[in-house]
């Protein structure tokens, strides 16, 4: 049917509004059909958990952590959590091993502290046993602000110079921004194919290859230097293992899909276990 018989057949403003609303598709299908093929998409879904540092409680060591797999985890520089639990480079650690947060050890003393309440503001008490004098051994029970048992946070090393000479981890479509916001992503994702190669960043020594932290899948973690390490998740295949030296552009994986729903790769890296922007360091393209 024509416009001029449509217009014959209907009022004037109802045929303004028709023609109006073509002329409104027609620009919209327009602009979808011209948008840049070269738009980046970010997909936040799927990205691996982040969590604040953990700074109370303990972890017990499993077989095949390492302690540089557990301060990734838990947000801390693998120093600082060497430090606060007395553990000397090579900063060796056994399955069974208690690894503590709050800085607190196993009392081997004669004082025994027993928190009397979980509020932060509260008392705690503190029985004294003293030694056997004369054959008989007495006790006093004194009460203390449980802040006094509160120790110092293990400091942080002065933070060295960020490694030269970034690459890109692999080729493919960045497809998930860094964000420092709550849960968000805390890396990027590049989007590629099954068992496309993934290569290390920087040069460095590897420090963790596995698949015990959730989230990340078959994981790879590379130390830099004292201040940086870089981690690339999600992937079908491991070629490196722990304490192997690597170099920048040096294959380390083939690209996957553990612990995510499509095959990417999920790149991360870390300045005293705190995460950074990793487009601040790799080259632009």
């Amino acid at each position: 049917m024509s416009l001029t018989v449509i217009a014959q057949r209907m009022s004037k403003t109802s045929f303004q509004r028709l023609v109006t609303g073509l002329v409104l598709s027609t620009l919209l299908v327009g602009c979808s059909s011209n948008k840049s093929s070269d738009v980046r998409v970010v997909d936040s879904n799927n990205a691996a958990p982040q969590r604040p540092v953990v700074t109370t409680g303990q972890y017990v060591v499993r077989p095949k952590d390492t302690l540089f797999s557990i301060a990734f985890r838990y947000g801390w520089d693998y120093k600082a959590l060497a430090a606060r639990n007395n553990i000397p480079a090579p900063y060796t650690i056994r399955p069974g091993q208690t690894i503590r947060f709050d800085g607190r050890t196993d009392s081997t003393s004669t004082t025994v502290v027993s928190s009397s309440s979980s509020t932060p503001s509260s008392s705690s008490k503190t029985t004294v046993i003293r030694r056997p004098v004369n054959g008989a051994t007495t006790s006093t029970t004194t009460i203390v602000p449980s802040v006094a048992n509160k120790p110092a946070p293990a400091p942080l090393p002065p933070p060295g110079p960020a490694p030269t000479g970034w690459g890109w981890p692999s080729n493919g479509i960045l497809i998930g921004k860094f964000s420092s916001n709550g849960s968000l992503n805390k890396g990027i994702d590049i989007a590629g194919d099954l068992g496309q190669p993934v290569l290390a960043a920087s040069d460095g020594t590897v420090v963790y290859a596995g698949s015990g932290l959730r989230g990340y899948g078959e994981l790879v973690i590379i130390k830099h230097s004292e201040t940086y390490v870089s981690a690339y998740g999600h992937n079908r295949r491991l070629l490196v293992r722990e304490g192997q030296q690597v170099k920048v552009g040096q294959t380390i994986a083939e690209m996957g899909s553990t612990g995510t729903d499509r095959v990417k790769l999920h790149f991360e890296i870390r300045r005293q276990g705190k995460p950074v922007d990793p487009l601040q360091f790799l080259p632009r393209r």
